[in-house]
């Protein structure tokens, strides 16, 4: 019988007798909690470890915490050719030169398209018979270029959480439910929930995830770590399954804003195959770690939901407690006001159009047996008590409706969501703001399979539907639980967002690692 130790590829510690007869023991795998994406470059620079080596150490920590032990069924599937390239990157490390993630594992999120053998499928059985995706999307291959090794696919709210109504977080028929570290009994939000609980549980030194609206900062949130959600356009979208065009960006979940700003280096950029890329400004030459340099909050002029400070009983005196802090670090700190009531219900209809046209293009263009949207939601009939046992498919009803662009409905909606991005440029503008600052939402509800989520309050719409940059930084806790501060600006403001996230995460020192509590 072979163990899944050995399955995983982990190098087990007894490796037979020397020849006294004593038993060989291997030296104990490199240990990568809480090691930062530098930490992991200076061991392999220094030779303290090899990529292989990290490989395997990050192999036996998820299988001694995502399928076993607290089981949190963040890692949906492992590379099979990890080690291989790891390898690879060993070496070829005295050949060229090695940049930031040069033999470093990363996990992506099961709906980052990779043309290996690993599958692409957002969660869904439907997609298991479907082909490998022709090419790397955009941000792999940049990834790859930069030497990084994509150790596995993590889990994630199925089909990205715009599937049904009543939806849990973080459950997909491939993978299951997710579990949230901190408190296992409690949701991991969505819809990147497995990259976000893979950091944070250290089954990797950093992922990457997607949003549309929340994705990335609200399971960042939950989970105690860092979300940044670039301008949509700074990062490639190319060969990530879409929902909607116009609010749809990957990027990156770590333990620190610093190894942000280092994966948001690797992976942003101008792809022919995404043309949102082209619209980058021609004067932004992006260096995000280099924009951290000196980051402070004195002299910053902050606009602060107070609604949304006094939002949650639960987290309104730790939101106090943060707005205060940025005084005292020398912050302005002024109240403002920034709802999305006002286009939620236009927000919704944009994105019912853009998943249908948007999805069956990909479909399309990917091959396989699901050529549409529709054919998901007769595969999900067909297999319902795999599928739909324990939410609908309401929105996929919706969207299979939906006509072409050119209808009346989607130009409408699309002209409202417009206006949002107007009226962040003009508040920043008007109250010469830095940035806009709220908590990014409530701590994690009790999982439901059966009423589903217990949203409390979330500040990611905005940004969302502005495509503005939104970095979500740990503010403190309630209880075992973390919450999270957001800072939001102006499109392309990027690495002014990752600077004061920075420099309010060095103030605060906020961010603690889980305890895998199970009540």
């Amino acid at each position: 019988m072979i163990s899944r130790r050995t399955l995983l590829g982990v190098t087990p510690l007894l490796m037979g007798a020397d020849s006294t007869g004593s038993p060989q023991v291997e030296p104990p795998l490199f240990d990568v909690e809480e090691r930062s994406l530098s930490d992991l470059r200076a061991a392999l620079d220094g030779k303290r470890v090899t990529s292989v080596q990290l490989v395997e150490a990050y192999l036996a920590r998820i299988a001694k915490l995502d399928a076993n032990g607290p089981m949190l069924k963040s890692v949906l599937e492992l590379n099979p050719d990890a080690k291989r390239i790891a390898a690879e990157c060993d070496a070829a490390t005295d050949k060229k030169p090695r940049g930031p993630l040069h033999g470093i594992p990363v996990l992506l999120k099961d709906n980052i398209d990779t043309a290996d053998q690993q599958h692409t499928t957002a969660g869904s059985l439907a997609l298991l018979d479907a082909p490998a995706p022709k090419e790397d999307a955009g941000l792999v291959k940049q990834l790859r270029a930069a030497g990084a090794v994509v150790l596995g696919k993590t889990n994630l709210s199925e089909w990205a959480n715009l599937r049904g109504r009543a939806s849990t977080s973080g459950w997909s028929a491939r993978g299951g439910l997710t579990r949230n570290p901190y408190v296992t009994t409690r949701n991991a939000s969505g819809s990147s929930s497995g990259s976000a609980v893979a950091v944070a549980a250290s089954l990797c030194a950093a992922s990457i995830g997607t949003e549309t609206d929340g994705s990335i900062v609200s399971p960042a949130s939950i989970c105690g770590i860092v979300g940044f959600k670039p301008t949509v356009g700074l990062v490639s979208r190319s060969g990530i399954i879409p929902l909607s065009h116009t609010q749809d960006t990957a990027g990156p979940m770590t333990r620190s804003v610093k190894d942000a700003a280092l994966l948001l280096d690797a992976i942003c950029g101008v792809d022919a195959r995404d043309d949102a890329t082209s619209k980058r400004p021609k004067t932004l030459a992006p260096n995000f770690t280099r924009a951290l340099e000196g980051a402070t909050l004195k002299g910053k002029r902050l606009g602060v939901v107070r609604r949304l400070v006094e939002a949650g009983w639960t987290t309104a005196p730790v939101a106090r407690e943060v707005v205060k802090s940025l005084t005292t670090a020398g912050a302005t700190v002024v109240d403002v006001e920034l709802g999305a009531r006002s286009y939620e219900d236009a927000e919704m209809e944009v994105l019912l159009f853009e998943l249908k046209n948007d999805f069956d293009a990909y479909l399309s263009a990917r091959g396989g047996p699901m050529k549409s949207l529709a054919d998901v939601v007769q595969f999900n009939l067909a297999h319902a008590s795999d599928e739909l046992s324990f939410f609908g498919q309401q929105h996929f009803d919706d969207a299979v409706r939906r006509g072409p662009y050119s209808s009346s409905e989607y130009v409408a909606a699309l002209s409202k969501c417009s206006a949002a991005r107007e009226s962040i440029v003009a508040l920043m503008k008007d109250q010469k703001l830095d940035a806009i600052v709220a908590p990014t939402g409530a701590p994690a509800w009790l999982s439901d399979l059966v009423n589903g989520d217990a949203f409390g309050f979330s500040f990611s719409t905005p940004a969302a539907v502005a495509g503005c940059p939104h970095v979500s930084v740990p503010m403190g806790f309630v209880g075992e639980l973390p919450v999270s501060l957001s800072f939001i600006a102006a499109p392309w403001e990027d690495a002014k967002v990752l600077a004061l996230g920075h420099a309010f995460e060095l103030a605060t020192h906020a961010r603690k690692p889980p305890r895998y509590f199970t009540r």
